[in-house]
């Protein structure tokens, strides 16, 4: 099973000071579960806008640990008109990238905080 980490849970877990002790037993799990931990290539692209080049470098060589997803699924009509109707700019655009590849069947779960990914998701009826 593949679970695609958001941007956030994958800094939270490999920066050095820890931020959220319970991604660290997410990641227990996760591997008991035997599940692939998946990266999208937005979270990449995110991470290397960091102005800090020692922080981008650091974080790309903690990023090959991770199973990252070598296509982008094309944006489903359903989740193109919810984004239409709840994305306010670049970073909720590409959470949306995020959950399209789990209405596309693409992983298995998506693992994120952010609220407005969950709202989303309640939407296309895939928040379970």
């Amino acid at each position: 099973m593949k679970a695609l980490l958001d941007t956030n849970i994958i800094i939270h877990r490999e920066t050095p000071r820890i931020i959220n002790q319970d991604i660290g037993i997410l990641f227990k799990w996760l591997d008991k579960g035997k599940y692939t931990k998946c990266i999208h290539p937005i979270t990449v692209e995110e991470i290397c806008k960091n102005k800090n080049q020692q922080t981008v470098d650091t974080l790309k060589v903690k990023l090959e640990s991770y199973y990252l997803l070598k296509t982008v699924a094309p944006l489903a009509d359903e989740v193109v008109n919810i984004s239409n109707k709840i994305d306010n700019g670049n970073n909720d655009e590409n959470d949306t990238g995020l959950l399209n590849e789990v209405y596309s069947d693409r992983v298995d779960l998506l693992v994120t905080e952010d609220k407005k990914i969950h709202k989303k998701a309640e939407l296309l009826k895939i928040a379970d």
